[in-house]
């Protein structure tokens, strides 16, 4: 006979794993892989898991917007994220691009940022490298 209370425990644990993976915060690349060889123009495409994706502007909690740091580091949480041709803002709520990059190996760091485009913090980042063709 199995023991009713080790059963309950074990589907109780069970299901506090799956929830607890099912609500983690953080953004991903969709693709390309990390360490990944890829050719011009770059297809990059962002995912974001624990936050929505709101255009710039956008200042309710839970919501912002990515962006990408081309060969940079994750910026520390409240810093204004640049704009620059190495800081790209994807204000309007995009989740992928096309970029071009030099041959030669590069990191990627996606960093959400809220409406006003401050960093979440290195844990709303995520940096791949690739190597380009």
């Amino acid at each position: 006979m199995v023991n009713n209370k080790w059963l309950v425990g074990a589907l109780c644990s069970g299901l506090l794993a799956i929830s607890s993976v099912a609500h983690a915060e953080g953004v991903f690349f969709v693709t390309p892989k990390d360490g990944a060889t890829v050719s011009n123009p770059v297809h990059v495409q962002f995912g974001v898991d624990g936050m929505k994706v709101m255009p710039a502007g956008t200042m309710t909690e839970g919501t912002g917007h990515h962006h990408l740091l081309i060969d940079g580091d994750p910026l520390p949480q409240g810093q204004v994220i640049p704009a620059t041709d190495k800081s790209l803002h994807f204000g309007k709520g995009q989740t992928e691009t096309d970029i071009t990059l030099p041959p030669g190996d590069h990191t990627l760091t996606l960093q959400f940022g809220d409406g006003a485009h401050r960093s979440y913090g290195p844990e709303m980042s995520q940096t791949i490298t690739v190597h380009v063709k």
